[in-house]
This record gives structure tokens, sequence and C-alpha cells, in this order.
């Protein structure tokens, strides 16, 4: 007896074990008029519509011959943080620039300064509430960074947040340590003795497993690629894996100090060189590109996904949620502006929110596929077919969504309109 039978599926959608690299993300696998059975917690049963219909279940969910795949996976978030910013659009849109932004009491040091004063438990329903709308649009694990608080306390409540969150069970949260985010105005003209306070940190997140990850914003104004290395190196010693915000604006070098450091992942690389691209494609560091951001900014360039791919990496997508440079939580979006702005095709697109996002967060053995005996992390998607979302841009299309068997997120059947006589009769 199974729990739930996803039956009368039009496309299912099977992305392959992982990473994916090159010109293989180009391959997707979808199975059509496809059944799947959840008992428990796990995916129990994978075959066809007509032999689903001799299974014998409790619940029976017909998906009318529509989309499914595995939940995607978002590996790149800042999901724990104070305040807003909606009053920098404005400011933005009259072209001030950021430093000046900056020295008005704006910008990231806006949303430190929020975080800073807001409690614990402030922080913690704000951040649920952000972690149920990332989850109504299909998502069922996440990566989710510290980062606002830039001293040990505020550092700390965030990655107490981030670890209640993550108890709770709704979705799957990887926890990322990013203390060296920016450089806190107290230690201004001071990186290295300000780095020195967050690797001193390292060994209470470490003995309070706070974080699965450390992370270090590398770029021009913040940290060099020698402090970087410092901090990745004290983060590996103490049993980190290390991720790394990487020739975002300017071409320092982090793509290759990544792959130096064989680190799980390297994020942004709008400005990542061809040395960095091509090593990439020879090591295990996953490129995380945030096209959500770029958009935001404003900007015309866009990481070249296309580039990395063809030269053999396993490119992943994510959201970059935050609320400076991209607030939003839309992952679909995402994959409309990785076909749009990075020229990626319906399955690399899959392959990247799937599968390759898992193994940007170290989740590739749990997350991003269909497979028995795996977690049952499923969505039924409200569309024809794989390629649709990437197409209908800006919507949610996700019409139910079951993480580890249990169906946390269903779409609202409230209409807008009268339902017709003649629809009523039927």
């Amino acid at each position: 007896m199974y729990d739930t039978v996803i039956e009368n599926i039009g496309q299912l959608i099977l992305p392959a074990d992982g990473p994916i690299k090159g010109k293989a993300m180009n391959e997707l696998e979808v199975k059509e008029n496809m059944a799947i059975a959840i008992k428990g917690e796990e995916i129990a049963w994978i075959g066809t519509h007509e032999e689903s219909k001799k299974l014998k279940t409790t619940t029976r969910v017909d998906a009318l011959e529509k989309t499914v795949s595995p939940g995607l996976v978002d590996p790149h978030t800042h999901l724990v943080f104070g305040g807003s910013r909606e009053g920098e659009l404005a400011l933005k849109q009259a072209g001030v620039p950021y430093l000046e932004i900056l020295k008005q009491g704006g910008g990231i040091l806006s949303t430190v300064k929020a975080t800073r004063e807001e409690s614990e438990e402030t922080l913690f329903l704000k951040a649920r509430k952000n972690l149920e709308k990332i989850a109504s649009y299909g998502v069922t694990t996440i990566e989710a960074k510290s980062g606002y608080g830039l001293e040990r306390e505020s550092e700390l409540k965030q990655l107490h947040v981030v670890k209640r969150l993550n108890d709770e069970g709704a979705l799957d949260i990887v926890s990322t340590f990013l203390g060296p985010h920016a450089i806190p105005p107290e230690y201004k003209g001071n990186a290295d003795a300000f780095l020195d306070t967050m690797i001193r940190l390292l060994p209470e997140i470490s003995e309070q497993q706070l974080a699965d990850f450390t992370d270090i914003f590398c770029e021009t104004g913040v940290f060099t690629i020698e402090q970087s290395r410092r901090f990745m190196k004290a983060s590996q010693e103490l049993g980190f894996q290390t991720k790394i915000h990487a020739d975002e604006i300017d071409p320092l070098g982090g793509t290759e100090l990544a792959v130096e450091m064989d680190s799980v992942s390297a994020d942004h690389l709008v400005a990542a060189s061809r040395e960095g691209i091509t090593g990439l494609a020879k090591g295990r560091t996953i490129p995380v590109l945030l096209p959500g951001t770029t958009f935001y900014l404003g900007k015309e360039r866009y990481a070249d996904a296309r580039g990395m791919m063809d030269a053999g990496a396993a490119v992943a997508l994510a959201t970059d949620f935050n609320p400076g440079s991209c607030v939003t939580y839309n992952l679909q979006m995402i994959m409309s502006l990785a076909a749009l702005k990075m020229r990626m095709t319906p399955e690399e697109i899959w392959n990247s929110v799937t599968v390759n996002a898992a193994h940007a967060i170290g989740k590739g053995d749990e997350a991003g596929r269909l497979k028995v005996g795996w977690k049952a992390d499923i969505v039924l998607w409200d569309v024809p077919n794989y390629q649709y979302i990437a197409y209908h841009y800006a919507a949610n299309h996700a019409q139910m969504v079951w993480k580890n068997g249990t169906k946390i997120w269903e779409r609202s059947d409230a209409r807008v309109f009268p339902v017709p006589q003649t629809e009523q009769e039927h």
C-alpha cells in the first residue's frame, strides 16, 4: 500500500546522476504517460500510467497530463536578514552611485545595522515567511548564508535561525557562514584585522555545528585573493568545505582560486577569465550563476554560461535572494533569464536547477533527482511540457509541492471569475 500515487503525468523529468558537465548538460531524460508512488518520505515506485492503475494507495493525484519534476534546488540565498531596502530603488534609478548610497546609510551596511538590531525571534519569523514563499515556487532544498552581522553575536544569531528552520524540516537547508561578506565600519581600512575576527569564529561555529560551508566575498574593495585564500585554508583545516563569491565585477582570479582550493562552488563569475573557466572544466568546483542579480542591477554583461559548458564545466543556477541586489524568491524567473540572457537550453536549465544545484551544496546524493529510495521531493507543474517554464517568464507555474513525501504547498483553486453555467453542468 502506497501513501500517494501521482498518475497521468504528461511528462516526467528525470535528470541523470551528476554533476552533469559540458555537452552532457544538453541531455535530459523526459518520459511521457508516467506515474510515481510515494511511501513514507521516499519515492517507492516509478512506472507508466497504465501500470499505476494496479497500485493500491491511500491517495491518488491526477496530474492531468501535466509535468512533474524533482523539487528544485536553490544553491545560493541570503535567507536571514533584517530590514528592507526599497527606498534605495529610487536612488538607483536617479543614478546615485552605490558608494554614495553607502555614505547615506544605505547599501549592505543598512542591512547589517537592521540585522544586528533585530532579535533572533524576529529574524526567525521573517526568514520562515521567506522560506514558505520560496517553497511555493517549487523549491525543496536551499542553501542559506549568514553575512549580515559582520561580528560574532549577529553572525551566530543568523546561523542559529538557519539551524532552527532546518530542524523544523519544512525544507532542507544547507548552512553557510559568510562572515567576511563586507568590511564593517568599525574595521574600515583594516580588513586583515576583521578577517582575523571571522577566522577566530570558525572553531565555535564548527563545535556548534552551525554551518556546512564557509564563503567569502573576493572582490575589489572587499577581500583580496590572498585574504580569501587565508580564510579558505583556515576553514578547510577545521573541516569546512568552502565556497567563494568570485569575479562578480573584476577578474581578480577568484575563479582560479576556487579551483586551486577545490571549493565546492564558485558563485557569480560574471567577470571570470578564460583561464578560470578552463580550470572549472578540469576541477570539481561548480560555477553557480546568478542572472537575477545582473538583471536587477541593470547590468548588460551576464556570466558566460555558454562558454563554461562548452569548456566542459557543470553549471548551476540560483536566485541569490537578498534584500539589496536580487529581491526575488522565484527560481522559475531565473530559469527564464538563463534562457533569455545566457542562451541556455531548456535541458541545460533543468539540469542546472536540479542535479547540478544539489551537487553545488553537497546534496548530490539526496536531492535534485527522482529515484526510487530517494526523498520524495516532487513538484507538479501546471504546464504542458518541460520547455514551458523558461518560455513563460515571471509566473509561478507550481501547482503542488511535496517535501519528504508530504504535500507542503498547493495552489489555491480560488477563481477570479464566476464559473460559467456550462462548466457547472459538467
